[in-house]
């Protein structure tokens, strides 16, 4: 590199091209630029190493204090039969009554069911109706009434869940009763029905970035080939979007099962499986509700305080292995759209 003239001015050529810094940069401003920039990605790095370790830690957490449930004996045959007792007591028995005072009672499974009950449930409402919003807002309304209608939609997540957890006591459950007839308005469809009105943001939103995301060469393809634009949504548009579909899919149902205050509030508190195991309109409860109802009550190192670790465990183990899901399918839909 040639050397500027003596007695020159280094930033001259650097000031007529439009740039602060002079082109030419002494050692001394290079150290410094280099110990900025490592410094500056360190930064970085610490920042997105601290949420991955911040997860990482409550998964620690979680699993030391729930396997304190499963734990007790002193020989290694003791502590294997306690484990497969208590795992047969959790995943096997219905009945939960932690705070009996000679037998208490462990039998997770009508809370696993409940939590199970008002998820798919509210996806049976929030799916249908969230996907026709989203193929109404990519292909069906105008640009300018899809700019409005879309922020509308996405206002919904920032209601507060104790706002709808109010309307579905105030309002949805005298409904229910008054209008089918129901004993209690407090039960798995209410539930549902609220979840689905705040999974439906998500699904919307995701889903209409799926679609949009196929573009117009294929729409065109199609209607040039004599399709119908129900023809070319059935056929084309919605099944190249289904990784999308999907995804969102997955992500509503992670809204729903970590919710709280609304089945709390909304589905009864009734730990039971429906019996017939199709009637909604039963009470139920979910894992999230219960942790959040009696940890507050529960002695800390008590065999019922690690009983509730034990539910969270299996809530985390299920949303982790339905954001694991989403992530594939997301990645694949990056990955076919990078392609196309």
């Amino acid at each position: 590199m040639s050397q500027p003239p003596e007695g020159g001015n280094r930033s001259a050529p650097a000031a007529s091209a439009g740039f602060d810094r002079p082109l030419l940069l002494t050692p001394r401003e290079d150290l410094f630029g280099y110990v900025g920039s490592l410094t500056g990605r360190g930064v970085l790095f610490l920042i997105a190493a601290s949420s991955v370790l911040a997860v990482f830690l409550i998964f620690v957490f979680i699993t030391r204090e729930a396997f304190l449930f499963f734990v007790q004996g002193e020989t290694l045959g003791e502590m294997a039969t306690f484990l497969w007792d208590r795992a047969c007591e959790v995943f096997g028995s219905t009945a939960w009554h932690p705070e009996h005072g000679t037998a208490p009672e462990y039998g997770m499974l009508a809370l696993i069911a409940g939590s199970f009950y008002v998820t798919f449930g509210s996806v049976l409402v929030a799916v249908p109706l969230g996907l026709l919003t989203a193929v109404c807002l990519s292909d069906i309304f105008p640009f300018g009434l899809r700019q409005v209608v879309k922020p509308v939609v996405e206002l919904l997540a920032a209601i507060p869940s104790v706002a709808y957890g109010f309307f579905a006591v105030m309002v949805a459950k005298p409904w229910l009763q008054e209008t089918f007839g129901i004993p209690s308005g407090a039960n798995v469809l209410n539930a549902s029905i609220i979840l689905a009105v705040m999974a439906v943001p998500t699904i919307v939103s995701v889903s209409e970035d799926a679609l949009t995301a196929v573009g117009r060469p294929l729409r065109e393809a199609s209607y040039a080939l004599g399709a119908t634009r129900a023809e070319t949504l059935i056929r084309i548009v919605i099944p190249a979007a289904h990784n999308g579909i999907i995804a969102a899919v997955i992500l509503g149902m992670m809204r729903a099962v970590g919710e709280t205050m609304v089945v709390w509030m909304a589905a009864g508190n009734a730990p039971q499986i429906p019996h017939p195991w199709w009637d909604l309109t039963e009470s139920v409860r979910t894992m999230t509700a219960t942790i959040a109802q009696e940890m507050g009550e529960t002695a800390h190192g008590s065999v019922h305080y690690h009983s509730l670790f034990t539910i969270g465990l299996i809530l985390l183990v299920f949303t982790f292995i339905l954001n694991t899901l989403t992530e594939v399918l997301l990645s694949r839909m990056k990955f076919r759209g990078a392609k196309s």
